[in-house]
């Protein structure tokens, strides 16, 4: 593992146990999700268009195929998953499937992209831009009488999206930014406001992902294209670093029944046949002791 340096000084190199939960073969796996209700770990193969579900009692890993490239899958508190495509937000109980909740249905140049929930039950959806360059995109709240919100304009690929432990702050990233931001958030009604710099991520190659909040109030970012994560303070100071031995890593979440198991997902997609050889474990969920437990995942209340 290597040190990386930032303004308020060197972080520390975190030497982290890490184990294959789930081998390679995921195209792009993403948006990691713990359901607290079954015990397991949501997340999707992207380009793949296959939701899966970890069971790590057995380590069996089950996929439910969907209509079209999937970006994230939520737990539902009634049951059921709430899922993401390109044209909105379904519903899957049992093997039926139920939508959508129109996000940007009708743009050809966008489409869904991560998502998260919050206290509340809500569901907050940020779309991306197809050329993941134009700032086209935008970030929206689903209500639970799935009334939708516009929160933010202008973003080119929402992507790391979580809360504070008391809820009142909400960090989101806008990958192509290269930083996380942070806005002053009030739980009841959903509003943000005071949006400003948390930290700057300054990693060579690689821009910030998905990302997840410990219990101790840090952030722990997915670097895609860094090779690793980086952990945050809550002041905004890169404290720790983690290196992994994959190139693309998409995202984080905290799981088990402690909610001290750290679920990273990685990509193997765009990866030449060279580089693939070198990188084996692209592709992989891998599953991580980082020496502290996380906050649960909230699942949505519609």
């Amino acid at each position: 593992m290597t040190r990386r340096s930032n303004r308020s000084g060197v972080a520390k190199p975190l030497y982290s146990e890490f184990e294959v939960a789930v081998a390679p073969g995921a195209q792009l796996g993403e948006g990691p999700r713990w359901d607290a209700a079954t015990g397991t770990l949501l997340w999707v193969d992207i380009p793949a268009k296959l939701v899966h579900r970890y069971d790590p009692t057995d380590g069996t890993d089950t996929t439910k195929p969907v209509a079209d490239v999937v970006s994230l899958a939520l737990p539902r508190r009634k049951g059921g998953i709430v899922f993401g495509l390109p044209d909105g937000l379904h519903l899957l109980n049992g093997r039926r499937s139920i939508g959508p909740v129109a996000i940007e249905a009708d743009r050809p140049d966008t489409r869904t992209n991560d998502g998260a929930c919050d206290a509340a039950g809500r569901i907050w959806v940020g779309t991306m831009a197809l050329d993941e360059r134009s700032p086209v995109a935008a970030l929206y709240r689903v209500d639970p009488d799935y009334a939708v919100t516009t929160v933010l304009t202008g973003t080119t690929i929402s992507n790391g999206l979580g809360w504070s432990p008391s809820g009142r702050l909400f960090y989101f990233i806008d990958s192509p930014t290269r930083r996380v931001d942070v806005f002053d958030c009030d739980l009841g009604t959903g509003e943000l406001e005071n949006r400003r710099r948390f930290a700057a991520v300054e990693v060579e190659g690689a821009v910030p992902d998905g990302l997840t909040v410990d219990a101790e109030g840090c952030l722990w970012v997915a670097l895609h294209g860094g090779w690793g994560l980086n952990r945050y303070s809550p002041e905004g100071e890169l404290v720790a670093t983690v290196t992994l031995p994959v190139e693309r890593v998409t995202s984080c979440c905290f799981g088990g029944d402690d909610l001290r198991d750290l679920y990273v997902t990685t990509r193997r997609e765009g990866l030449s046949a060279s580089e693939r050889a070198a990188q084996p474990l692209a592709g992989c969920l891998l599953r991580l002791d980082v020496g502290v437990a996380g906050l649960p995942t909230d699942a949505f209340a519609g």
